[in-house]
């Protein structure tokens, strides 16, 4: 098995030192080489491995952050968070958390979220991590803390870096991008670590920002993508937008009173509502429905989703909340329910033709 320390390139190498780099760089199929550590998994699926590095991305206030402090909870606890299920090898057990564009006071929100997500005090510090605010510092003197940090410290295992626009100048730099991209690369290999990095999805499209996206796309293990629900803007929705390994299941989580995040049960992303809806026969969409306007029109939002949920319940179509808003948004669309003001009503000539 090769084993051994990596020697690092820089651009003042000495001549006779590249033989000692041929030597470690190259290939031999007489060799075993293990696998890297697998440390982060979603429901058995892996998305992080030592040497390796990962994103997560999504569009202003989309919760990405949220996310990210689940897996670092998981990874200092070594309890499940959301889905994630972090294990950190021996010698390799501590966490730095890197944020580039927050104040004191919000970074030491996100400090005390992780902390009481994984189960550990928030009276006193905690060994296992170490968070650096680098918002005062250049791109260029933000990458050289980082490298210092790493160079500094051989026990950390898992690096977030929220915030990775913020260590270029110019997002669209090809030469900038893959010089940041190569740092990734490296700080991950050398040190024996995972990266995982954050970045913003552009506001138009669901395409990563920047040449810097278009590199993490190219070179990440994974990138996980956290979207704003459609249905409810107080759910944030997780799946794998690239990944190496076979897909997970998407979960949805939300933030609840103790302003962390919870996963949302049962909740049904767009296909399974469209499925859901185009299931039921239009002659159960009827029954249902003579019993939601029996004593006539609705009034209120709020009530007409209630009396839906509980009257597909009943000829044994129970859902959640968030299904029967997507139900809701079905029948509208065909004409079934319509709004008049504030009030609701119902039109069974639709469906009795179908009938």
């Amino acid at each position: 098995m090769i084993t051994g320390n990596k020697i690092p390139i820089s651009s003042d190498i000495d001549e006779s030192v590249y033989e000692q780099i041929l030597q470690f760089i190259r290939l031999r199929v007489t060799e075993t080489y293990a696998f890297p550590p697998e440390i982060v998994q979603v429901d058995g699926t892996t998305i992080a491995t030592l040497g390796n590095f990962s994103a997560s991305v999504g569009k202003p206030k989309s919760k990405k952050t949220f996310n990210v402090t689940a897996i670092v909870a998981s990874a200092l606890s070594g309890k499940e968070v959301l889905h994630y299920k972090a294990h950190l090898p021996e010698g390799r057990h501590k966490v730095l958390y890197v944020d580039t564009e927050q104040s004191k006071c919000h970074c030491h929100k996100v400090m005390e979220r992780i902390l009481r997500l994984a189960g550990l005090p928030t009276d006193r510090e905690t060994d296992n991590l170490e968070f650096f605010m680098l918002r005062e510092y250049s791109p260029r003197q933000r990458r050289q803390i980082i490298n210092h940090a790493l160079a500094s410290e051989s026990d950390f295992g898992f690096v977030v870096i929220d915030g990775i626009r913020d260590l270029l100048y110019d997002i669209n730099s090809p030469s900038e991008s893959v010089d940041l991209i190569n740092d990734l690369m490296r700080w991950s290999s050398v040190h024996d670590l995972h990266i995982h990095t954050v970045l913003h999805l552009n506001k138009g499209d669901d395409n990563t920002r920047g040449h810097i996206g278009t590199e993490l796309n190219n070179k990440a293990e994974t990138i996980l993508q956290v979207t704003k629900s459609q249905f409810d803007g107080n759910i944030s929705e997780v799946k794998a937008m690239h990944i190496r390994e076979k897909e997970f299941e998407p979960f949805a989580f939300r933030i609840n009173a103790d302003a962390l995040p919870e996963l949302v049960p049962e909740y049904a992303f767009s296909q399974e509502r469209k499925t859901f809806c185009e299931s039921i026969t239009d002659e159960e969409h009827a029954k249902a429905l003579d019993a939601v306007f029996a004593e006539g029109g609705i009034s209120g939002y709020r009530a007409l989703i209630e009396a839906l949920q509980e009257s597909y319940a009943e000829i044994g179509f129970k859902r959640g909340r968030n299904v029967c808003i997507e139900l809701n948004k079905y029948l509208m669309g065909r004409g079934v329910i319509v709004k008049q003001g504030k009030t609701y009503g119902y039109n069974p000539e639709i469906l009795d033709k179908n009938v």
